[in-house]
């Protein structure tokens, strides 16, 4: 290895491990803020919180290795710039791209060791953290509860509401309870306007109280005989005030570090991802097709045809012209409350089938994030090199400003790819590259212009197309 190769390597990996404990720090300081209520005050060991650290360490590891190269390709750069060493190696006939090569080298093993940190460290840290945190809440069950999503770590049971108030925080809006236990698993779903959740001291028991909703239980996939199926294809009921008890006492063990939560997306790598995606997709098809079914029979029209007759043996065009008053009557009170019996059905299931499908897209995208995350750092090196080599700022003035920003950017698209591919308005592959794709063309202009020291952006040129329009334009008017 070249004397000038040993130089930019050293240059380039003293800020880098700089940057990275500095933006590791940030990071942590960050995850630990948001928990820091879950964990404050629980009579926790030093040794579970010290673990909960080190797990969290992990986890944001592959989040801080590209901003590290990004900043650090920044400041390499630019310090060779502003010391004017960087025209000092071109002036001794040392091309741009032969100049980046062992820095490219660096930044591509850098991308090998974060794909490696995101696809074997990253979901065990996930496993041991997600679980740490839970088992943490689960101490007090209710603070395990949250508001907005499909609560799923209650063993037989999927709860969501809309808001927890309260001044113990136990008064529910809004809920929605799936019952996933056993072999009725989603065919039970109940609905209320509010609820209350009690929970005494040693009982194994949390108890919901639940105000002002609806039953309804789904009866098709019990019945094999199709006669069977259309006479009851479902039942529903409105209750004024309905009680369930719901067993905890898996969740109070004195255990912190037992794993039972396995299954999230981030929990897994990428052959773990496509497998899991494969048998959602089965299960997610095979979930609608049922669905479809129960709601084709539940509105069959045959039962209604055994009883009501036509007056006339010719049919009349308008169809309850063909039948008596009464009947008339009866075929329209039975067509309004099956349309209004299947519309509360329909709202009952529609958050999830949203968690079934977003859960199924999640995995697809978390797929493309583990490549994309691992490629960010070669891609965000050449953004990085090529602004460094143009503005010839060093230090962490300057270059740490247009890092901010292109970081920043760069996430808020991945941030804004992700959230499109839940719901299912992207493709996972369209949603997991979003930011390279944009990233990518600016990755390539700076590294050409860099090369032939075009300098950065320049407004004159850009703007002068328009001063020419309104030059003609002045004239014309004159």
């Amino acid at each position: 290895m070249k004397t000038l190769d040993k130089y930019l390597i050293k240059n380039f990996l003293v800020p880098f491990f700089a940057s990275f404990l500095i933006v590791m720090f940030v990071l942590v300081m960050q995850l630990l803020w948001l928990v820091f209520d879950d964990i404050a005050g629980k009579g926790i060991e030093v040794a579970i919180i010290f673990k909960f650290l080190w797990y969290t360490c992990l986890l944001v590891t592959a989040q801080a290795l590209p901003i590290s190269v990004l900043l650090s390709s920044i400041m390499t750069m630019g310090n060779l710039g502003e010391n004017y060493e960087l025209a000092a190696i071109k002036s001794s006939g040392v091309s741009f791209y032969r100049f980046l090569r062992p820095l490219i080298i660096t930044a591509g093993i850098i991308s090998f060791i974060s794909f490696l940190m995101i696809n074997y460290t990253f979901p065990y840290a996930s496993l041991k953290q997600k679980n740490l945190l839970l088992n943490i809440k689960k101490t007090q069950p209710t603070l395990a509860l949250v508001e907005g999503s499909f609560n799923d770590e209650i063993p037989g049971y999927s709860i969501k509401f809309a808001k927890k108030y309260g001044e113990e925080k136990n008064l529910l809006k809004d809920v929605i309870i799936i019952d996933t236990k056993g072999v009725k698993e989603d065919q039970t779903v109940i609905t209320a306007k509010k609820g209350k959740i009690t929970t005494e001291e040693g009982s194994k028991y949390m108890t919901l109280i639940l105000e002002d909703g609806y039953y309804f239980e789904d009866h098709t996939a019990d019945k094999k005989k199709k006669e069977d199926r259309l006479r009851m294809p479902a039942s529903m009921a409105k209750f004024d005030k309905y009680t369930v008890n719901i067993d905890i006492s898996d969740l109070t063990s004195s255990d912190l570090e037992e794993e039972k939560y396995k299954h999230h997306y981030t929990m897994k790598n990428l052959g773990q991802l496509q497998n899991s995606s494969d048998s959602l997709k089965i299960s997610y098809d095979k979930y609608l097709d049922i669905k479809l079914q129960s709601m084709e029979n539940s509105i069959d029209t045959r039962s209604l045809s055994d009883t009501l007759k036509p007056k006339e043996k010719e049919l009349n065009s308008d169809i309850l012209e063909n039948f008596e008053l009464d009947s008339q009557i009866t075929i329209i009170n039975q067509a309004k409350n099956n349309v209004t019996n299947k519309i509360k059905n329909i709202k009952s299931y529609k958050d999830y089938y949203k968690k079934r499908r977003k859960d199924l897209n999640n995995h697809d995208y978390q797929y493309h994030l583990i490549l994309t995350s691992s490629f960010s750092c070669l891609l965000l090196f050449f953004v990085g090199a090529s602004l460094g080599s143009i503005i010839r700022k060093g230090g962490f003035g300057l270059p740490m400003i247009v890092a901010i920003i292109i970081y920043v950017t760069y996430h808020f698209t991945n941030t804004f790819g992700k959230n499109l591919a839940e719901e299912s308005s992207l493709t996972a592959f369209l949603g997991g590259w979003l930011g390279t794709l944009i990233m990518l063309p600016l990755a390539i202009i700076f590294t050409i212009s860099a090369s032939k020291d075009m300098g950065f952006i320049k407004f004159g040129v850009i703007l002068l197309p328009f001063k020419k329009l309104f030059n003609r334009l002045k004239k014309r008017d004159e």
